[in-house]
Parts: structure tokens; sequence; C-alpha cells
């Protein structure tokens, strides 16, 4: 049993948020490994940024930008704030997340708590970043026009983003995964094209859902290289919850993470690969927790990837680990970058 597992046993008697909030507090007091096995292997220019590595920290951990700079300083070549609303917001009734061990896996039903924009706002415009930070941006809850939450968001965050997100796949705000389909989702990316086109020059991607027919998904993939969409994140967590060991929690309501989730959003990675031609960039989310997870999304069309639940199971050495694997396998397969091997497995 390595360190860390010795650790998370104690941890994992505690509460998961408490968990959490001691984790956000451990990076504050700059505990944290180094960044290690980086290598121009791993090196790329997408979105017209260049990463040094494609291994990002999906949104949900840092969702307050409280400590981006020490998750960079940790090893990820990315880092994305989140997800933030305009106003402020505490979230669903505890308790909301829930730890499926036997599974790796982690269903949650948080419902965007944050601190609201103008003080996400705040705290990041004071730091000089030391690497790329994206943000997250959805809609309160309570909204009465929730596309216009992400145009506010987009309006409020763009001259100190990276790159923008979209969540409009979450499961757990009622009506929000309504915005992917008919007539909402054109008007969304209609608007935010308007935008891009008048005066936003920063990177905006869309957060998509796993449960997405293929239509779905292609009406999304089209109308967003219509409107200049600069990239998708596949995926989200899923509501479905079939084959869990877990018998505990695997009713509770909200979306599962973690490694049941690696087939069903690689999948759709997949085929949003083949159907977008690679003409948009695609960041793969979902199940990840070793090198061959990542060269799976990387060859199903990927050119990032993120992960958040794997780093609860494995603890903050899981980067570095992920890294050095990485390079050895490429080095094994002759690969000298990863844009040689983006969407082989489709073509």
């Amino acid at each position: 049993m390595n360190f860390y597992k010795k650790i998370r046993n104690i941890a994992f008697l505690t509460e998961p948020e408490k968990a959490h909030k001691l984790a956000i507090s451990a990076l504050k007091l700059g505990i944290h490994p180094p960044s290690e096995y980086d290598s121009k292997l791993l090196q790329q220019e997408i979105l017209d940024i260049k990463f040094k590595n494609p291994i990002g920290l999906a949104a949900g951990f840092d969702k307050n930008g409280e400590v981006p700079n020490q998750i960079l300083q940790s090893g990820f070549g990315f880092t994305e704030v989140g997800t933030v609303t305009p106003k402020k917001q505490i979230g669903n009734k505890q308790p909301r997340v829930f730890r499926l061990e036997e599974d790796l896996a982690i269903i949650n039903r948080l419902g965007f708590n944050n601190d609201g924009m103008d003080d996400v706002y705040s705290r990041l415009s004071r730091i000089q970043k030391k690497g790329i930070v994206g943000i997250n941006i959805g809609a309160n809850k309570d909204s009465k026009d929730k596309i216009n939450d992400y145009l506010i968001g987009i309006q409020k965050f763009y001259k100190i983003a990276d790159y923008l997100t979209i969540n409009i796949s979450s499961p757990n705000t009622p009506g929000l995964r309504d915005l992917q389909t008919g007539d909402n989702i054109n008007e969304l990316l209609q608007s935010i094209g308007a935008i891009k086109k008048e005066s936003v020059k920063t990177p905006i991607v869309i957060k998509l859902a796993p449960e997405l027919s293929k239509k779905e998904l292609e009406n999304i993939i089209n109308k967003s290289i219509e409107n200049n969409i600069d990239g998708l994140i596949l995926t989200n967590t899923t509501t479905k919850k079939n084959n869990l060991k877990n018998t505990k929690f695997k009713e509770e309501l909200g979306g599962l993470s973690g490694h049941p989730l690696m087939s069903q959003s690689t999948k759709m990675l997949k085929d949003a690969y083949i159907i977008s031609e690679g003409k948009i960039p695609l960041i793969g989310v979902g199940g990840i927790s070793s090198a061959d997870d990542i060269l799976k999304k990387i060859k199903c069309g990927a050119s990032l990837v993120q992960l958040y639940t794997s780093l609860v199971y494995e603890g903050p050495n899981l980067i570095s680990n992920l890294k050095r694997n990485l390079i050895k396998k490429m080095e094994t397969e002759g690969v000298h970058s990863i844009q040689e091997i983006i969407g082989t497995e489709v073509k």
C-alpha cells in the first residue's frame, strides 16, 4: 500500500465535502508534489494556446478559483475553475457527494455551489497566473433566462480567462440540459457566435452530456462549427448507473463520474470526431485513470484530456505518474507528438 492510500483510508472516514475543503487548504499551504516528467513529446498548440502537456484538471475541484496556480505547479497542463454562476449559489441540500469505492466512482448533485461571478473574478484578477486557466460558466438555478447567464459570464471573464467553458450539461440544475437541444441550442450558439464576432477573442468551448443522441450531437457540432465555437468537451457526468458494484449509494440522484464513465464518454468522443471530421478540437473527459486511458481518448479524437475523480482515488502523484507512463508509451510506439495520434483509431 502506497503512502497516499494510507492517508486516503483516513480521509475517506471524513465526509467528502469536508475532505475536499481539506485538500484546498493543503494546496493553499503549498502542500503538493512538484511537477515532474514534462517533455516536448507532450507539448502542443491547441485553441491558439501552447499546452506543456495535455492533462487538465476538470471543473468541480477549484470551484471558486482559490488554488489555480498550486494546481498548475503540481503538474497539470491546464486547470479549469468553476462552475461559476452570475449570482452566488449554495447548491443542493447535503449530503450531495457520495464515494462509490468499489467502482472507483463518485456521484454528486452539488448543484453549482459557488461564490458567484463577482467574487471569483475579483480573486482571479489579483493573481499572476502560472499557466493556463480556463473558467467554466453556468446558469443560476432560479434564473429566468439561462442563456443570458452564459452571455453575462462570457463578458465577465473573457479578459482574464485563457479559455471559457459553457457548461450546459450538468444533470444537477433543473432544465439545464434542455439547452443542448431544439431551438435552445441554436439560440445559445448563435448568441455566442455574435459575441465572438463582435469583441470576444478568448476561445469558447461547450461541455456536453454523454446521453445525447447521435442526431443531437450532430446538430450541436454543425451549429458549433457554423458559429465559430472553438471546441467541445466530451463529456460531463452521466445519469446512467448500470452495472455498478456499489449497493449503498448507486441509487442516489446526481451525476456519476469516474471509471464507469470511461466507455460511454469515449464512444461519444469518437462519434464527435467522426461527425466533425476533425474540424473542431475535442477535449476528452470521463473515467481517465491511466496513460492507456489518455492514449485511448487521444486516438479517438481528443486533443486534450481532463480528469478529476481518479485524483480522489489515486492522489496527487497521479499526474506525474500519468505523464511518465504516457511518455514511455509514446516512445515505445515511435510517436513524436500528441498531434500525430489524434483520431488515429478513427482514421
